[in-house]
């Protein structure tokens, strides 16, 4: 049957507000461009570290455990589309991710894929590899002071709650190995509305021009990734070889053979006053602060700033992601 209404623009959202509300309708592109993007970038970052866990056990010999333990704290919107998006666009398994929350009882669908859902932060702490912090601003000290004790050290934290200052978070946990993204929005009609093309994070994961404009190190459609993003996430898969003991050397080798680049050198990572402190090849790199990381220059901030080969090989990386070749 034919839908008479369909494209009617009188029936639009648009249609009944008035001239000083149309200023803000580039609110709901921020909105949707924020959270399509966190969730594409935190799929991204999950899957550099489970490949490199992989390489990394290979390199090791380990017959251990394989997989990554994935907790979402928070159940709430943000938490829940999170969820489905690491199911859904990575090759993360229903058996390896626990959220807790308040309510677990709202979060059926999660339950019946196989997600375990509770609500016990502390063994969510305990757990977890990469845990996602989604809690509202108003939630966190309270969140904070539960979990603060009872976080590995390498566990690697991933927050989400905007309000709060990545200092401010790092303070609340007592843990430095976090990683908190900072976006600027700048509202342009013309291309704002690519946030706006799915309704469901999911859907617009599987859209190949929405993730070309997520793109961290070249992202469009009015958003912008602060770059210190992408040299965290790089630290951190420096550390997670630091912690398993690999000579930089071989941590040199799997992170160049992760993004098929020869770039990435012990200068790109460290500071050396003098050709006398150069390392040995069989020296570990040292353990790097991300918060420092994300507040302070760096070495692969300044190689990222400048070389357009290294951001293609992480734009390509990306893609590949969510598009397998």
């Amino acid at each position: 049957m034919l839908d008479l209404t369909l494209n009617l623009t009188s029936l639009g959202f648009e249609a009944g507000l008035g001239e000083g509300e149309r200023e803000l309708v580039y609110l709901r592109s921020r909105s949707a461009g924020l959270t399509v993007s966190g969730c594409a970038h935190a799929v991204f970052a999950y899957e550099l570290f489970r490949i490199l866990r992989k390489k990394v056990n290979a390199e090791n010999g380990c017959t251990a455990k394989a997989h990554l333990s994935v907790g979402v704290l928070g159940g709430g919107h943000m938490g829940k589309q999170l969820a489905m998006a690491l199911l859904h666009s990575s090759s993360l398994k229903p058996g390896h991710i626990n959220i807790s929350t308040k309510r677990p009882e709202t979060l059926g669908e999660y339950s019946n894929m196989g997600v375990e859902c509770y609500f016990d932060n502390i063994r969510l702490a305990k757990w977890a590899d990469m845990l996602f912090i989604c809690v509202l601003p108003s939630q966190l000290p309270q969140v904070c002071a539960e979990i603060r004790c009872h976080l590995p050290s390498r566990c690697l934290v991933y927050g989400f709650t905007s309000a709060v200052t990545l200092n401010r978070l790092a303070v609340l946990l007592d843990h430095s190995f976090l990683i908190k993204p900072q976006y600027e929005f700048v509202a342009c009609n013309n291309v704002t509305a690519i946030w706006l093309l799915h309704n469901q994070v999911t859907a617009a994961l599987k859209d190949k021009e929405v993730i070309s404009a997520s793109v961290p190190p070249s992202m469009n459609g009015g958003l912008f990734l602060d770059q210190r993003w992408v040299s965290a996430v790089l630290y951190s898969l420096l550390n997670l070889c630091t912690a398993e003991k690999l000579s930089s050397r071989k941590t040199l080798q799997l992170l160049n053979g992760l993004f098929e680049t020869k770039t990435l050198t012990y200068h790109s990572f460290v500071n050396l006053p003098s050709a006398s402190d150069l390392n040995n090849p069989d020296d570990l790199f040292p353990w790097i602060s991300l918060v420092d990381v994300q507040t302070k220059s760096t070495p692969l901030t300044d190689l990222l700033s400048r070389d357009k080969g290294l951001q293609d090989c992480i734009s390509v990386m990306y893609y590949n992601v969510f598009f397998k070749t």
